[in-house]
This record gives C-alpha cells, sequence and structure tokens, in this order.
C-alpha cells in the first residue's frame, strides 16, 4: 500500500510528513531544523528525519506528493497581473521569480535530498488541507470548511468526507480571501504577515469593536450562505508588495503602524473589528457547510482555522455534534494532508477511524533518548542531576513551579504544528498575577500583552472553563468559570497603556485568563501524554490548582527548540529557572556562565 511523502514549500512554513499503509509516521516543519523561523525553504532536515523516522530509505519511497499545483497558482498570477495591468509590474516580476525559480526546481531539489526521483504527484492545495483534517479525525464522515489566504485559485472550500472519500463541494476564489483581510489588518496594525496574527487575535479583547460595520460596509460584502466578495481596491496585494493602500489608510484614519511602535486605542479597536468580522464569516461557512452536507461533525484546516476564537464559537453555537481542526492547520499541515490523500486515494490504503484522532496528540516530532541527553550535556559539560523516576521527577517540577520558578520543559516527541503542547514547553503557575507580564518580557521577550495558554487535566477543564468535550490541540478559546472570575476594570477609553490591565487580576488562575475573561485551552489527557499529565497531576496534589500556564520553548524571533543544544541555548539566554530535559535537571544557579562567544558557538555548532 505504499510508502508516502508529503512536502510543502516555497511559501512559509515549509514541512515533510511521511505515511506508510495510510499510517501517519512523522511530521516535522523545517524551521526546527534550519532554526529560521517560518523557513519556506525546501524541507532538506525534515524529510531525512521522516525518512529516518520511519526506517526507509529512498529508494523504498512509492510516491513523493506536492501539497500544491504551481503551476495552477502561475495562472493565477499570471491572469491577476493582466487584470490589473499596467500597475503591478514589480509585483508580478517578483511573483514569477518565486513561481519560476524555487518552484521549479522541486524535481531538482528532491534529486539532491533523495539521491534519486522518486514518482513526484501535486495535489490541489485545499484538498491537502481538507485531507489533512478529516483523514486524522475521529469522524466517519464529517462536514470539511478549509479557509486560508489563498491556494492556487482557492481561499475558502467547503466540502464532504465519508470514509476514504474525499469531495469538494464549494470554493471561494481569488481575490476574495478571508485570510488576506485579516493578514491585512495584521499588517495595517505593525505586525508581520504569516506570523502576527496571532498577535492581533490577542490584542482584540482589548478593544470594542468600533470598526466592525464600517468593515462590513466598505471591505467585504458577506451573504448569509456565508459567501463574501471583498473591495478590492482598499487593498494593495493584487498590485503592490503591500497588503493596503492609500483608500485603506484614508478608511481608517491614517497610514498603518510602524513596527515596534507603541500600540495605540486604534489597534486595539481594528484588532477588535477584524476578529469579530471573521467570527461572524466564519459561523456562517460552518453554518453552511452543515447545510450542504447535512453532517453532524465538521473538520476544519487552513491558517484562519489557527483562529481559536473563532473556533471556540463554532464548537459552542454551529450546531455540530463534534469538532475537529487539524492542528498543523497551515501550509505545514499541507504536507500532511497530500500525503495522507494520496496514501488512501492512489495506494487505497484503509482508513483506521482512531476514537480521539489518528494524530499521537501531534506528538510527530524527533525524540530523544536518556542516554542520547545524558552524553550531549557530558560533552559540553553542563550540570545536571538525573531522576529516573517519572513521578519523583513530576514533583520536583510542581515544587519548582509552585515556588514561582519558571520551568523549561523538553520531554518525548516534538510537535508538530504551531502550538507547544507539552513536549517543548515553558511552563509556569498559573495563580500569579504576574506571572503572564514576567514571562512575556523576561522569558518570551515579547509584547507584554499576549495571553498565555492554560494547560488542565482534561478530568477537570470543566471545573475551570465553560468548555465540553476535549481541546488536546490548544485551538479553542473558552470562557473561564464565573464563579472563578474576579471584578476587573476594563482599559479606559482613552488609554493606551495595556500594563496595568495585564497585571490585574482577573480570576483565581489570572495568568491564563485573558481581558476578556478567556482562555486558549489545552487538555491534556496521560493518554497522549503521560510525562505532562504527572506534572500537572503532582501541580494538583501540591497546591489544588489542576491548571498551569503552557507557553512554547523559544523565544520571540525563533522557533520552538528541537535539539538538547536548542533548549540549553534558550535557557541560558532566557529568565528560566530550571530546565528539565528527559531524565536530566538542570538548575540555572549551576551553571557555568553564558557569554555571546558561547551562545555564537552554540548556535553555529547547531547549523
Amino acid at each position: 500500500m505504499g510508502h508516502v511523502l508529503g512536502i510543502s514549500a516555497y511559501y512559509h512554513d515549509s514541512a515533510a510528513a511521511i505515511v506508510c499503509d495510510g499510517r501517519i509516521v512523522a511530521a516535522a516543519q523545517e524551521e526546527r531544523f534550519s532554526r529560521k523561523r517560518h523557513d519556506p525553504r525546501f524541507p532538506r532536515h525534515a524529510i531525512n528525519y521522516c525518512l529516518g523516522e520511519a526506517f526507509i530509505d529512498p529508494s523504498e519511497l512509492d510516491a513523493v506528493v506536492f501539497y500544491d499545483n504551481p503551476m495552477l497558482t502561475l495562472d493565477r498570477v499570471v491572469k491577476n497581473a493582466a487584470a490589473v495591468a499596467p500597475a503591478g509590474r514589480e509585483h508580478f516580476v517578483a511573483a514569477c521569480r518565486g513561481m519560476l525559480g524555487a518552484k521549479a526546481r522541486l524535481r531538482e531539489d528532491l534529486e539532491a535530498t533523495l539521491g534519486e526521483a522518486p514518482r513526484l504527484m501535486l495535489t490541489p492545495h485545499h484538498l491537502s488541507h481538507a485531507a489533512s483534517c478529516f483523514y486524522p479525525s475521529p469522524f466517519a464522515e464529517a462536514a470539511i470548511l478549509t479557509i486560508d489566504g489563498v491556494g492556487e485559485w482557492a481561499t475558502c472550500s467547503i466540502g464532504h468526507g465519508s470514509g476514504a472519500s474525499i469531495e469538494l463541494l464549494r470554493e471561494t476564489r481569488y481575490p476574495h480571501s478571508l485570510g488576506l483581510l485579516y493578514s491585512a489588518f495584521t499588517a495595517y496594525c505593525g505586525f508581520k504577515v504569516n506570523s502576527g496574527e496571532y498577535k492581533l487575535m490577542g490584542l482584540a479583547p482589548y478593544g470594542e469593536p468600533k470598526y466592525a460595520k464600517l468593515i462590513r460596509d466598505r471591505l467585504i460584502d458577506v451573504k448569509e450562505d456565508g459567501s463574501f466578495r471583498l473591495d478590492t481596491s482598499y487593498f494593495g496585494f493584487l498590485d503592490s508588495g503591500a497588503m493596503t493602500n492609500e483608500r485603506f489608510d484614508a478608511l481608517f484614519g491614517g497610514p498603518a503602524r510602524a513596527r515596534e511602535s507603541e500600540i495605540t486605542r486604534r489597534e486595539m479597536d481594528l484588532a477588535a473589528s477584524v476578529q469579530l468580522v471573521t467570527e461572524e464569516i466564519v459561523l456562517k461557512l460552518a453554518a453552511q457547510a452543515r447545510k450542504l452536507t447535512g453532517s453532524r461533525y465538521l473538520a476544519m484546516a487552513g491558517g484562519v482555522a489557527l483562529n481559536c476564537v473563532a473556533n471556540g464559537r463554532v464548537h459552542r453555537e454551529s450546531g455540530f455534534d463534534g469538532l475537529f481542526v487539524q492542528p498543523a492547520a497551515g501550509d505545514a499541515g499541507g504536507a500532511l494532508g497530500a500525503a495522507l490523500l494520496v496514501s488512501h486515494r492512489t495506494f487505497r490504503a484503509p482508513r483506521v477511524i482512531d476514537r480521539d484522532d489518528s494524530l499521537s496528540g501531534s506528538l510527530l516530532g524527533p525524540r530523544f533518548a536518556p542516554r542520547d541527553v545524558a552524553a550531549i550535556l557530558d560533552r559540553q559539560d553542563w550540570p545536571s542531576q538525573s531522576e529516573p523516576d517519572p513521578d519523583e521527577r513530576a514533583r520536583v517540577v510542581a515544587r519548582a513551579l509552585a515556588d514561582g520558578k519558571v520551568v523549561g520543559w523538553f520531554s518525548g516527541r516534538m510537535e508538530f504544528g504551531p502550538r507547544a503542547l507539552g513536549a517543548r514547553s515553558i511552563l509556569g503557575d498559573p495563580r500569579r498575577p504576574d506571572m503572564q507580564s514576567a514571562m512575556n518580557l523576561k522569558v518570551k521577550f515579547r509584547e507584554s500583552f499576549r495571553p498565555f495558554a492554560p494547560a488542565v487535566l482534561a478530568e477537570r477543564a470543566a471545573d475551570y472553563f465553560e468548555i465540553e468535550g476535549e481541546s488536546p490541540y490548544m485551538l479553542l478559546v473558552a470562557p473561564v468559570k464565573s464563579e472563578r472570575c474576579l471584578p476587573a476594570e476594563p482599559l479606559a477609553e482613552d488609554s493606551d497603556d495595556m500594563l496595568p490591565v495585564i497585571n490585574r487580576a482577573r480570576s483565581d488562575i489570572p495568568a491564563v485568563t485573558h481581558v476578556d475573561y478567556s482562555a486558549r485551552v489545552q487538555t491534556v489527557d496521560a493518554e497522549r501524554n503521560p510525562d505532562f499529565a504527572r506534572v500537572l497531576l503532582a501541580f494538583e496534589a501540591l497546591t489544588g490548582c489542576a491548571v498551569l500556564v503552557n507557553t512554547s520553548f523559544n523565544v520571540r524571533g525563533e522557533p520552538i527548540v528541537c535539539t538538547p543544544q536548542d533548549a540549553y541555548r534558550c535557557f541560558m539566554r532566557t529568565d528560566i529557572d530550571l530546565l528539565v530535559i528527559e531524565d536530566r535537571l538542570l538548575w540555572k544557579h549551576q551553571q557555568p556562565a553564558w557569554s555571546e562567544n558561547e551562545d555564537w558557538r552554540l548556535a553555529h555548532e547547531l547549523d
């Protein structure tokens, strides 16, 4: 039935995944190995890792599948250029360089990495997204909703999956794109497109949706069935490298915020407005998917499916009995979807439906055996203590967290997708009101307003949050239980200073309670991640609290750590107090002095 390698590359978040006889074996983003955030280059390191995890030689591959069709994308680029000519010449030339340069080298890159050119196949972009969420889902049949910026021509699709069959029923085509609308506001508010959308979503609760009506009236016409059209005269992505233009500036009272400048009330209100409009459209699309398919279940993917606030509303309000969102919903997940699609459609591999899902907790990346960790630490002469008993190790970590320490946690296989799920995580005590701003400023080196997610024991989630069922992939936002909330004053209408609001306790778990009393919930169970569950159990036994702050193990501008060396470098460059790498404990006060020379040496040793 075949070994199938899936690849996404050349745009952003390149990745590789391998599926053997319909079973997901491994998947990883190239950025984790190259240490270049959102690395778009051909995923040479990720491919080599996947082959090694599957214990196969390149000659044993039955097919390599690319996650979209470059010729259809070129068709869009050419027709777009013709539509806006004579404007957009530079934009057209840059797009063609990308299409006729890197993407045309696909077979050459494959040969350079694999030593030969196996059977190469292409899959439509949104079909890859659809496969990535439906096949691993726990549903025998389901409606499918995929929403992103653009893939070839499609920006949104509604489909239906049943057994091993997937059919796309309706699509919205470029330039009418919900993902590009959200990215336009991301850029306008001074954040980077394709990475700053999380920041915009986190900023939204500080503002009021004062511009929502203006967005509906002037920028996007939305019908009751969820179909929509943009007024492209306000956007720059058709004829320039910019997302917005002067008409957009005039509509919202001035030029875009400069990056790294002060965030003002305007940006807060803009974020709140586009977030609300996005949620409304996603809900209408979900309702239309239910109407077209008659299904009681929904599977979602595409970059917009990483908007966990919108997902939370779909979960609560759409009327579906079950929702599954692909944890690597963006382009990286397209590699997995492409491999699954060919495995099931071309090689007729049977689809095995798991009670939870078939993603193994999205823990599909590299792991490091304790003996290998010990060898690395000893070779580098980094002081550590061994604690082979996992229960005692969890108790040590729980005590450190209860004492206000910040812990770097490195355990088992690395996560696939943008969220840290308890394999490469930084942990903190959620009961401390100052923990959010302290971890943002002293550990993550990022904007202080950005919220942290709570990891909670699955069986205790309903005691803390208004949520039914599980949220293992940190993709649903839910309200904190009202009985846990504390009264707090909102940000003053005329104030741009968010810090007093950030540090104000809003519940008995303030470090994970956002300003609107919501939280991006991750439920943790012993089946998917036993070591992480042990830490939560130990923390609850010690403090009575079954929740921890869980954020990704990285600093701003860098990918999540992959190797023990990555973890140590991040540990030494931040205010993390305790680093746990498998069964080894490293305390900051016991480590040798860290210098820029040492940082440079280790960074280049990892290249």
